[in-house]
């Protein structure tokens, strides 16, 4: 009869554990960023959701302070920002959205060109 009882205790403890461990993750509070080389320096795109909205950051380090850069995001392949900004002294920009979650899956890019340069990069990410 022990044998019996201790079975039992041990399959109620491990099936929601299994349960647990099968549960899709959470939509909200993620994080996706990808990285990578950019006109001497490096580029990272990043995108957080949170509460339905999306933050959205493109960051230029490490770049020729004082250059201009041309900054396009875009999500689902519609432009969301499109501006000009100079580096500052250490060679750092970013431009920032905040945006609404959209139905379905979200694909988020970005393209960084030196303005009379002939640097240029981009990424995307799916979110």
């Amino acid at each position: 009869m022990k044998r019996i009882i201790a079975t039992t205790a041990v399959t109620a403890i491990a099936v929601p554990t299994a349960l647990l461990a099968a549960a899709p993750a959470q939509a909200d509070g993620f994080d996706r960023e990808k990285q990578g080389r950019c006109g001497g320096g490096v580029y990272e795109l990043s995108v957080d959701r949170e509460d339905g909205v999306y933050e959205i950051s493109a960051d230029l380090d490490r770049v020729a302070p004082g250059s201009s850069w041309r900054v396009v995001l875009k999500q689902d392949g519609k432009v969301i920002a499109n501006v000009v900004r100079k580096a500052d002294r250490e060679g750092d920009l970013d431009v920032d959205r905040v945006r609404r979650d959209t139905r379905g899956t979200d694909t988020f890019a970005f393209t960084a060109n030196r303005l009379n340069g002939a640097a240029k990069c981009g990424a995307s990410v799916v979110a």
